[in-house]
């Protein structure tokens, strides 16, 4: 069932790869929590199975000087050259501490535009994927090239432009061009086999069908296929056959089967053999015991009536399983005799009973809700997967949104918020309605009803799956969650850890704040966001965030509003940790500090006089808790006293001598 333009969800442990020279790997989400945000331990382990597998191609050396050099590189090549894998690797190759992983997606909504300075942080790996791009979008991006480029070489970060395939390019940029040709088909294909944990003496065997496969000059994605189906066949088969027999049902795999499963249907026409059929099929693998419930549940959602037949006078399961072209191995899970036949099925089910489709949605829920020693996670996840497969196959986003939705809000556990997590996470990894998904998350994020534990739910999707890739995006639609969030605080958590891993995201959400009607839901958010500690350290550049202007701006309005509005006892902890860290930074970075609250108590119009009393009265305080004595934090409070009455025109604007402060009572 190779249907150009469709999107086939086989295996979600392995690796999905959904279009030419494209490689998505997809590991499913690890959804516990831990001390570490989710999202980078999913990015990190794709990027890492995406580098083991990946074979070279010709010219990657090339690239990698190119990049090395020049911090940019603009990858072409054919279609199906694996152009996006490699410009994901060469990018994996300069991941640092300082920097994060970003998909620019020029035109949307919510992005940056390319020759935007700030879309670019210190120590970044950027990845302009523009091999679809129609001539239009393509000459857009290269009148901002040149701005994007000086932002990347300014940052130390790293840029891999992959190009339209033949695509004109101006002159000055011919240099960092690079042509990549694809590498050679057998090598991709062994490696992939490798990567699957196939024995080295069968892979590296002679045999006339993979030879004859790979001379095709067949795209990476449709090699990779045929190794994940010899990989399937490989756990389906008698244990006497070898890696002939593999290739050759992988094969047959990839023969159109539609007459083939229209004519089982056909003849199989009794309701419960059709409910096995659709169960196996969107269960494959699974214990024969979760089948046979998953098939009662079926017809029970169908309501379908009992053939009133007793119990010792059905068929088993092993008679049943014959019937329909299924067989259960030793471990008791059951898989159809023909490699493929599954998703053969679900496609003809789907396409040709469409009344059947909102009942599956409604089924899946009770199997995913289903108290079964064997229904352990990756069964529910499995189920999941081919069920937004179908679903994305047919155009039917919306749809799997409003299910995702549903299991959110009616969850009865864990069960359904982490199939919903599941199914949204299909939804943006999905290359034609990744972009829709994204559209959709950001209204409920913005404007959408909230009930049950759907909050929740989107707080995981964009921290675990949105960050990995689109961390402006996930910035945006977690500070929204966190503005409305109430009984917890996951979604200010969220925020809290994407802003810790990168100074450019701190400053972006700084300046989103400023520009706030700074609520106290948003200054509650700005007094975790504006740690003194990350923002007056540099981070690869030789400026502090704090030492920009524009920081500075933002820092100030919130500050003024923090002081104006909300109570001594709410915003005291946070300035005593701006107070001890202007006494322990040398230099200006700590005096900063102080002008940035003085500045900001400063624009408190008539209460000026007392909040500067109420600062003052608060640095006193903060010497009593300093970390490593209050030496240096008296010496701090004096500074701020000088300030102070400067602001007041009451003191020279010369500071006193260091050996001067601290010696008052």
């Amino acid at each position: 069932m190779n249907q150009p333009g469709s999107t086939r969800v086989e295996n979600p442990q392995g690796f999905i790869h959904t279009g030419p020279g494209n490689i998505y790997v997809n590991g499913g989400p690890h959804l516990q929590d831990s001390d570490k945000p989710t999202f980078r331990r999913v990015a990190e382990d794709q990027l890492c199975r995406l580098r083991r597998v990946l074979v070279a191609p010709i010219n990657m050396g090339k690239a990698r000087a190119t990049l090395a050099d020049t911090g940019t590189v603009i990858l072409d090549g054919a279609p199906g050259s694996g152009r996006t894998a490699t410009a994901r690797v060469l990018l994996r190759e300069w991941h640092r501490d300082s920097g994060v992983f970003h998909e620019l997606l020029p035109g949307e909504e919510d992005e940056l535009a390319l020759h935007d300075p700030h879309l670019v942080g210190s120590g970044d790996q950027l990845l302009l994927d523009l091999s679809a791009a129609a001539d239009r979008q393509w000459s857009a991006a290269l009148a901002d090239l040149p701005a994007l480029r000086k932002a990347v070489h300014e940052q130390h970060a790293h840029l891999v432009v992959v190009m339209p395939h033949d695509g004109t390019l101006d002159p000055d940029l011919q240099y960092y061009r690079v042509e990549i040709q694809r590498p050679p088909g057998l090598q991709v294909l062994r490696r992939h086999l490798r990567m699957h944990g196939l024995p080295y003496e069968q892979y590296m065997q002679y045999d006339v069908i993979a030879d004859e496969f790979v001379r095709a000059d067949r795209p990476m994605r449709e090699i990779a296929d045929f190794a994940d189906l010899v990989r399937r066949a490989r756990e389906t088969v008698r244990p006497d056959e070898g890696f002939t027999q593999w290739c050759a049902a992988a094969k047959r795999a990839r023969n159109d089967r539609r007459r083939e499963v229209a004519a089982l249907v056909a003849e199989l026409r009794e309701a419960p053999q059709r409910a096995l059929l659709i169960a196996v099929s969107m269960l494959h693998g699974a214990h024969a015991d979760v089948i046979h419930r998953a098939t009662q549940l079926l017809l029970r959602t169908l309501r379908s009536p009992s053939d009133g037949v007793p119990l010792l006078q059905h068929k088993d399961l092993a008679e049943q399983f014959r019937e329909i072209s299924a067989d259960t191995g030793p471990s008791g899970h059951v898989r159809f005799t023909e490699l493929d036949y599954d998703s053969a099925l679900r496609a003809h089910f789907w396409d040709h009973m469409p009344d059947l489709r909102p009942h599956l949605g409604s089924w899946a829920t009770t199997v995913v809700d289903l108290n079964d020693p064997h229904a352990v996670p990756a069964v529910r996840d499995s189920l999941v997967a081919r069920l937004a497969g179908q679903y994305l196959r047919t155009g039917r986003g919306d749809a799997l949104a409003s299910l995702a939705e549903r299991w959110s809000v009616e969850s009865t556990g864990g069960a359904r918020l982490e199939a919903a997590v599941h199914a949204l996470t299909w939804g943006l990894d999905d290359p034609t309605h990744g972009r829709e998904f994204r559209r959709r998350i950001y209204k409920w994020c913005v404007h959408g009803r909230l009930r049950g534990e759907f909050a929740q739910v989107l707080v995981r999707v964009c921290a675990d799956v949105l960050a990995a890739s689109h961390p402006d995006q996930a910035l945006l639609r977690l500070y929204y969650l966190a503005r409305r969030e109430r009984d917890t605080t996951r979604a200010r958590q969220a925020l809290y850890d994407l802003v810790a891993g990168s100074p450019r995201l701190r400053r972006r959400l700084l300046d989103r704040l400023a520009r706030s009607d700074l609520s106290p839901p948003d200054l509650d958010i700005f007094l975790r966001v504006s740690d003194p500690v990350p923002l007056t350290e540099s981070s690869g550049t030789s400026r502090a965030l704090a030492e920009e202007n524009e920081v500075q701006r933002s820092l100030t309005t919130s500050w003024h509003a923090v002081l104006s509005e909300l109570p001594r006892a709410t915003w005291q902890p946070h300035a005593e940790r701006w107070l001890h860290q202007a006494a322990a930074s040398p230099g200006q970075r700590g005096e900063l500090l102080l002008d940035l609250l003085v500045g900001a108590a400063e624009r408190c119009g008539k209460r000026r006089g007392e909040v500067f009393a109420t600062l003052y009265a608060s640095a006193r305080e903060a010497e009593r808790a300093a970390p490593g004595g209050p030496a240096r934090s008296v010496e701090a409070t004096e500074l701020l006293l000088h300030k102070i009455s400067v602001a007041q025109g009451l003191g020279p604007a010369a500071p006193p001598p260091a050996s001067a402060r601290g010696t008052q009572p």
